[in-house]
């Protein structure tokens, strides 16, 4: 666990989560996982992302260290690593959230390729409920994918 303590460049909260997740893969990893559902090694080195599989190798293995995410196989296929965030990198989900919709509102206009926060409808739901609908639909996804051979 010391080179986890090694992380964190001082005692400030901000910059200490920062230092978790401001790198620049970590919260695109979470987002992909919880709003893509993407749950294996190769379903997120083939996002549109592009993060390199050394890149993603090292960036999981940081965090299933951090305990933001888990693996395991689905019931019939021990070869497939299933990742899925834990309470811990679920609890993110919120800055996720606000991370989108400030996108939204601010650089639309700046990049005008950018996907639309509309995708499920979540722009008409409060903040708290469009939470709680991507959790729903992310747990869902992990549920389905831990009991399918995959």
């Amino acid at each position: 666990m010391e080179t986890i303590k090694n992380i964190f460049r001082c005692s400030c909260p901000v910059t200490s989560a920062v230092d978790i997740v401001g790198d620049r893969w970590t919260l695109v990893i979470i987002k992909l996982m919880l709003i893509q559902h993407c749950h294996t090694f190769k379903d997120i080195s083939e996002s549109e992302e592009g993060i390199a599989p050394n890149i993603l190798s090292s960036r999981l293995k940081t965090m299933l260290s951090l305990d933001l995410i888990t693996k395991t196989h689905p019931p019939n296929n021990k070869k497939v690593n299933i990742y899925h965030l834990t309470e811990k990198g679920l609890s993110i989900s919120p800055i996720v959230y606000d991370l989108m919709a400030w996108s939204n509102t601010y650089l639309r206009d700046e990049h005008t390729a950018m996907k639309s926060l509309d995708q499920h409808s979540i722009s008409l739901l409060s903040r708290e409920k469009a939470i709680d609908y991507i959790q729903e639909h992310y747990k869902a996804s992990v549920s389905s994918v831990l009991s399918d051979d995959y």
